[in-house]
């Protein structure tokens, strides 16, 4: 019997890392989050000045790259032993990793490593396609979602307690073409799985989330 899923997918911004990982916790479950595989390897790509159209380099850094996950007090991630954590988060980096997950050759050299994560006694995965390429026999799936303008808002308020300089119209023209890059993707594209709860976090805190999601696992 393969160990159970909990497919947590939605766009950029929703807070899909943070109920994932506070939800992982609570369940005392693994965690996956597949946006910093992703977005490690854009590092990687962006470290070695490979050209974003090249399919065939990305495939050989995304094959050969060692990747390292700690979820006790926020993400920790090191790629090949460094310490990248503080890079995920950079516009650049998002960017990077929105336009090479096109790739239909990347994304299939990423999902061994994808499944390599399913152990007892559970997974929370999150990502854009978790219920429906990654895992789609999970059964759990949820699809976490909020507007664009609230997704905007809550990286802007990011980035300024991080003393980052931000702008806030440029920050959601970004969230909605990465939104339209992301839906209109050949490869997997941001879809709702046809058996996953749709849940609006526009105006719910936090902690009204994770309970939400875990009332929806019991039941």
């Amino acid at each position: 019997m393969l160990p159970p899923v909990l497919a947590i997918d939605g766009p950029s911004g929703a807070g899909k890392g943070t109920v994932s990982r506070l939800v992982a916790k609570k369940l005392g479950w693994h965690y996956l989050d597949s946006g910093s595989i992703y977005r490690a390897l854009a590092i990687a790509v962006l470290q070695k000045a490979i050209d974003v159209a090249d399919e065939a380099g990305i495939v050989e850094i995304a094959r050969t790259m060692e990747l390292a996950f700690a979820c006790a007090d926020g993400l920790a991630v090191t790629l090949d032993g460094n310490d990248i954590t503080h890079q995920l988060s950079l516009e650049t980096t998002g960017n990077t990793a929105s336009m090479i997950a096109v790739l239909p050759a990347v994304r299939a050299a990423l999902l061994e490593k994808q499944h390599s994560f399913r152990r007892m006694p559970g997974l929370v995965a999150d990502g854009r396609d978790m219920g429906t390429v990654v895992f789609p026999d999970a059964p759990h799936k949820i699809f976490l979602t909020a507007s664009a303008e609230k997704r905007a808002e809550r990286r802007y308020k990011q980035l300024i307690e991080k003393g980052v300089d931000a702008n806030l119209s440029r920050l959601l023209l970004d969230i909605q073409e990465r939104d339209r890059r992301d839906s209109e993707r050949a490869a997997a594209p941001l879809l709702m799985a046809a058996d996953a709860v749709f849940l609006d976090t526009s105006e719910m805190p936090v902690e009204s989330v994770i309970a939400e999601v875990l009332r929806l696992i019991n039941k």
